[in-house]
């Protein structure tokens, strides 16, 4: 269950390793939550190098996770923090992706009664006419988060870390990345639930005008959007070095982007 009372403590996690993504993407995001989040919290950054973090983070050591052997998706690495026990976090836990920029209030985010909350990954997503071939896989598809924004209850799910360490390698053949697995685990234990959708919100979908009018308007937010998330491409980096165009989309001024990405807490 959420925190129902706004003066109780809550936890925001995130999780970086190898160099994609450097200090200034926890930093960043840090200050965005600083800046967007006035209940009491803990923000905690699990990673393998804490060079460059800002000292108010709280760091704490990359959980070790066994994947199946030559595994290449490192995004396995995320149910480690499925954990029963993992640096005294117990609680209300957002999880974010460090590709991601926070523009408005997210204390919502834990007002909503419910173990689980994940982005509905259709939700970030044009619609596909053509996966209604396939009744099943559609159904399947439909029901899959997408895991760059979920808050569950620490140490409430760690049956399911516990039932993908029993067997990586089968569970790498089933499903093709970890939202997959984790979206259906959760939501066979009937406990799967999803952000509104206008929460979390496409960059290129939702706040890039389509086609030959993203030629005469630049991108900006659709109205109730609180975090921006770069499903696909382009990539956020892309973006806030001003390229990522395509030659039937344009993306024009992201100042507001940047702004909301780059400004210190405050």
């Amino acid at each position: 269950m959420a925190s129902s009372n706004p003066d109780d403590p809550v936890n925001v996690i995130c999780m970086k390793w190898g160099t994609l993504y450097g200090p200034d993407y926890v930093n960043n995001l840090f200050n965005g939550v600083t800046r967007h989040l006035r209940r009491p919290h803990r923000f905690v950054c699990f990673t393998d190098d804490a060079s460059g973090l800002n000292p108010e983070i709280d760091v704490q050591p990359l959980p070790l996770l066994q994947m199946r052997q030559g595994e290449t998706d490192l995004r396995w690495r995320k149910l480690s923090i499925l954990a029963a026990d993992l640096a005294g976090l117990a609680g209300p836990t957002l999880f974010l992706d460090l590709d991601l920029v926070i523009i408005d209030d997210i204390d919502p985010f834990f007002d909503l009664e419910g173990q689980f909350f994940i982005i509905r990954d259709d939700d970030l997503f044009r619609s596909k006419p053509l996966r209604k071939i396939n009744p099943s896989r559609n159904r399947f598809l439909a029901m899959v988060g997408n895991s760059s924004v979920f808050r569950f209850e620490f140490g409430k799910h760690a049956h399911i870390l516990d039932d993908y360490l029993a067997d990586p390698g089968q569970a790498a053949v089933e499903f093709e990345h970890e939202q997959q697995f984790l979206s259906d685990r959760v939501f066979k234990d009937g406990e799967l639930r999803y952000w509104p959708a206008q929460w979390c919100v496409s960059f290129k979908n939702a706040c890039v005008p389509r086609y030959l009018k993203s030629f005469f308007a630049n991108p900006a937010p659709p109205s109730g959007a609180r975090i921006i998330v770069f499903a696909g491409n382009p990539k956020m980096s892309e973006v806030l070095a001003g390229g990522g165009q395509k030659w039937y989309r344009r993306i024009g001024n992201v100042d507001w982007l940047r702004r909301a990405w780059m400004s210190d807490s405050v």
